[in-house]
């Protein structure tokens, strides 16, 4: 490992303090419900008030709780003969509508406190996407530098500004895959004192209790209670964990590694990978089978029966909830103007405006503007495309197990959304890239490596590596600086706002 513990640390921890402010100035602006924040604020509150989501006031076009909410009128339910008649039904799992929560009951339902928690989670990904860097690279500058693309990607820092459900999702993948990549790590070190004491056997020493990989089942299992697209990336990283595990024993020369990693290895991955998540993924919605008011709990019929059936017909009635949930997912086929197709995303092609409103004053001209608009920072998100494609190429020849868990991770989050595309028709958003952002960087980040060269590479070689990485981070911090004001609502002229607008398609789903 190059550079030292403490700079390990304090590095990355530097790199997530300036994201930090990126994300937590003025984070209260727009004082506005931007787009979906309409559905999660209320139900975050929902949950803080009742324990279930319930109906509000009003609805899309009519929002007559969001005007209440800013005006300070907490006054936004329905109101029902019984609890049961208001329940609302959901297309997301709570976890999510409880951290958004967390902020609203720390700072009160105001834009900063429903916002608050993405912005934790925003700059804490920063922090690990650092870490982890760090330990694949085994260079502290290397992981400083994924943490500053991070934390100059426009699309992460809209998220983290914003109270959607995606950002969580990212933070617990991310969290997840650091997890393993550290129980990778400690399982080998294992393997390798064990290979200094005791001979050589068919199938080698088991690995112990490995708590690593158990955090990352919980991750995972929270990244699926926050949206069930995490379960894309629980699949995918179930395989890879295990394929490490086989790798390690075939290295180390055992006579049969994989037989020795499914009779070994494979029991504790399965309960680490599959009942942790599970146990998880559950326990989230505790509050729900506690109370008697949220959508199908059915709890009269339930509490009639007793505490068996109670506790049957209780599983019923959210094995039955779930059921509805997909089939609203793959149903979801409606027309939006911020729509866009999955193949379309590396290019930037159509982005969501967030928040959009002219006729503003205070930019020192006669009309302002001030916009939210939910696109990467182009030279970051073409430099990691092009890098991703020399992955492939480094993996295809090289077999590096740190080319192939990032290109594993990007397919897990991007290629499955080529099947609802094409089969479901189904309404997706640029946004849906987040969990993908970081492997993106991360996957830049080891190319960066590759210019670089070894630490004892010859001098002029590493001199024009870090040239090479330095300017790219310049660009990608220029392009970012650009881009600014419309990425956070800043007030500007209608020629700045057109300025940034780099592609016609970013402008033509803007209200007129």
């Amino acid at each position: 490992m190059q550079g030292t513990p403490l700079w390990g640390w304090l590095g990355p921890v530097l790199v997530a303090v300036f994201g930090g402010i990126l994300r937590f100035a003025r984070l209260g602006e727009p004082r506005a419900v931007v787009f979906d924040e309409t559905f999660y604020i209320k139900d975050a509150y929902s949950l803080l008030t009742f324990g279930v989501e319930r109906h509000t006031l009003g609805d899309v076009k009519d929002p007559i709780a969001d005007r209440r909410i800013l005006a300070g009128n907490l006054d936004i339910w329905k109101h029902c003969p019984e609890p049961s008649d208001c329940a609302a039904f959901v297309a997301h799992p709570p976890l999510g509508k409880w951290m958004i929560g967390a902020g609203e009951w720390m700072f009160g339902m105001n834009p900063f406190g429903w916002r608050f928690a993405a912005a934790v989670a925003g700059t804490l990904s920063i922090l690990i996407v650092a870490r982890v860097a760090r330990r694949m690279t085994r260079s502290t500058l290397l992981g400083c530098f994924a943490g500053l693309l991070l934390a100059l990607d426009g699309l992460h820092l809209v998220l983290s500004r914003t109270a959607l459900l995606d950002i969580f999702l990212m933070f617990w993948v991310l969290a997840a895959f650091a997890c393993l990549v550290a129980d990778r790590d400690r399982a080998r070190e294992r393997l390798a004192a064990w290979c200094e004491t005791h001979p050589l056997t068919s199938y080698g020493p088991r690995l112990g209790l490995r708590p690593w990989r158990v955090a990352a089942g919980v991750c995972l299992g929270a990244a699926c209670a926050v949206k069930w697209s995490g379960i894309f990336f629980l699949v995918a990283f179930a395989v890879l964990t295990f394929a490490w595990d086989m790798g390690a024993r075939r290295a180390v020369g055992l006579r049969e590694p994989y037989k020795g990693a499914f009779a070994l290895d494979l029991p504790r991955a399965a309960a680490a990978m599959g009942l942790a998540p599970a146990i998880t993924f559950v326990a989230s919605w505790a509050s729900w089978f506690a109370h008697d008011g949220g959508y199908g709990r059915g709890w009269a019929q339930a509490t009639s029966s007793g505490p068996l059936f109670f506790v049957v017909d209780s599983v019923r009635s959210w094995l039955k909830y779930q059921v509805q949930v997909l089939g609203y997912h793959t149903g979801l086929d409606l027309y939006h103007p911020y729509m866009s197709e999955p193949w379309t995303w590396p290019v930037l092609f159509r982005p969501v405006l967030f928040a959009h409103e002219t006729g503003k004053s205070g930019c020192g001209a006669r009309e302002c503007t001030e916009t939210v608009i939910g696109a990467g920072t182009p030279a970051l998100w073409f430099a990691a495309w092009l890098a991703l494609l020399g992955c492939v190429v480094w993996y295809s020849s090289a077999r590096d197990w740190r080319a192939g868990a990032v290109l594993l991770a990007v397919a897990a989050g991007w290629l499955p959304w080529f099947y609802y595309a094409v089969a479901d028709d189904r309404t997706m958003y640029l946004f849906y890239m987040i969990p993908v952002v970081p492997f993106m960087v991360l996957g830049l980040t080891l190319v960066a490596g590759l210019a670089l060269g070894r630490q004892d590479a010859r001098p002029g070689r590493r001199a024009a590596g870090a040239a090479v990485a330095g300017a790219l981070a310049l660009v990608v911090l220029i392009d970012f600086w650009w881009l600014y004001p419309v990425l956070t609502g800043e007030v500007i002229t209608q020629a700045q706002w057109w300025a940034r607008m780099l592609m016609r398609s970013w402008v033509e789903a803007a209200p007129k």
